[in-house]
């Protein structure tokens, strides 16, 4: 089955909400949280993963404290179905929809300049963080939400070496 990587469209909410709610188990209203993001559009960016016009995964790029010259973007969420995950949805979300990003700053004269990822201190997507985007972990935060988060940071980001991470 081919896996596409594509911009969000409004008839997507749904799909992506429903991976949400599945992927975020602790999280509640996840068509409202998928609706009102995918409204705040250019700050924040959606993209989706889909098998045979299905969403089987999403990536939410948030930009940091206004518009500016230089951004500091912040991967807020990336969610994949359990059943896909662990097959390379996730690099592929981040890998395919981050040139897209940096594509639309640089539509409006912006530079990317890091990237932002806050994550559970226990959660295994950090290796794909810091194999992808060369994160590091910055701080721990204890007790934030449901657990103690990472704020990982990858500073100065070469998109070009992110195309060649598929």
């Amino acid at each position: 089955m081919q896996t596409i990587i594509r911009k969000m469209r409004e008839g997507d909410i749904q799909g992506a909400a429903n991976v949400h709610k599945e992927t975020f188990v602790r999280q509640r209203d996840s068509e409202k949280w998928i609706t009102c993001n995918y409204r705040a559009y250019p700050r924040i960016q959606q993209f989706v993963a889909t098998q045979e016009d299905c969403i089987i995964g999403y990536i939410q790029w948030v930009q940091k404290s206004g518009f500016r010259e230089e951004v500091v973007l912040e991967l807020e969420q990336i969610g994949v179905l359990p059943s896909h995950q662990g097959k390379g949805v996730g690099r592929r979300l981040i890998v395919e929809s981050l040139p897209l990003v940096v594509d639309e700053l640089g539509s409006r004269d912006a530079v990317l300049k890091h990237v932002m990822v806050t994550t559970r201190a226990d959660n295994y997507a950090q290796r794909l963080y810091r194999d992808v985007l060369g994160a590091e972990i910055e701080c721990t935060v204890t007790d934030l939400y449901s657990a103690d988060e990472v704020i990982m940071i990858s500073r100065n980001i070469d998109i070009n070496a992110i195309k060649q991470n598929k």
